[in-house]
């Protein structure tokens, strides 16, 4: 299973989501996490110390896989990016013009592995780098936050991955929100959440407010290393699952 959490739109939780997930379903099976944002933010969160290679260096053959993944713990690895000097922008915009299938490769590659999932954190853009990965996954899920025009997001989203599907004939699937930040005391959450219910055809998670990620992030670690007992993750077990499923 392949999974993308994207969304054009920065600020949703895209990362938390996609690093808690990834380490959630690595209790049950081989799990990597590939940092595919030119920021870093999944790899300075999840490192303790500035890795040697990162994800350009494994997509220009500089280094062997084995030399690109780093355990973080049993079962749940990351192909990280430098946030700062990483080379992976400047590849997505020269060389990835020529290779628009490599993520197809890596992904074949980790495959072969014994890796049975493989989660994709990106950027909010859509430039050729997000486009040549969302060409490699199965899905993308999509976290929102409580705001005005959530349900704008999404429709103008989908316009665009419908264009993608026709384009390169293929058909990632995209049926899967989550709901991010949401807070049940507020009418306003609610409200915002009523619009999202009111989509089609879309599986609704929704994460509560948990002050926990961020402390759980300053502290380098995912919230199933700081608390088990935190708010947000009965929801994110239940997307592991689905996800784990093919639901």
């Amino acid at each position: 299973m392949t999974t993308a959490f994207y969304i054009q739109k920065g600020g949703v939780g895209k990362t938390t989501l996609s690093g808690t997930t990834a380490h959630i379903i690595s209790k049950r099976e081989k799990t990597v996490l590939i940092d595919a944002d030119p920021q870093g933010n999944a790899s300075s969160w999840l490192l303790t110390e500035p890795p040697a290679y990162e994800l350009a260096d494994l997509l220009q053959d500089k280094i062997s896989l084995d030399n690109a993944l780093i355990e973080i713990s049993e079962n749940f690895y990351i192909i990280p990016t430098f946030g700062i000097g990483g080379e992976l922008k400047q590849y997505g915009e020269t060389r990835l013009h020529d290779e628009p299938f490599i993520f197809q490769e890596l992904v074949s590659l980790l495959k072969g592995h014994g890796f049975k999932t493989i989660i994709f954190d990106l950027s909010p853009g859509l430039s050729r780098l997000e486009k040549s990965v969302l060409l490699a996954v199965d899905q993308i899920v999509t976290p929102m936050i409580p705001e005005s025009f959530a349900v704008d997001g999404i429709q103008i989203f989908d316009a665009e991955l419908k264009k993608l599907n026709k384009s390169f004939r293929v058909n990632i699937r995209h049926s899967k929100i989550v709901y991010n930040n949401f807070n049940q005391t507020m009418s306003i959450h609610k409200k915002y959440r009523e619009d999202l219910q009111s989509l089609e055809n879309y599986r609704l998670y929704e994460v509560p407010q948990d002050s926990k990620f961020k402390t759980a992030q300053d502290d380098n670690k995912t919230l199933l290393e700081f608390d088990l007992t935190a708010r947000a993750l009965p929801e994110l077990y239940r997307l592991s699952e689905d996800l784990i499923n093919g639901i």
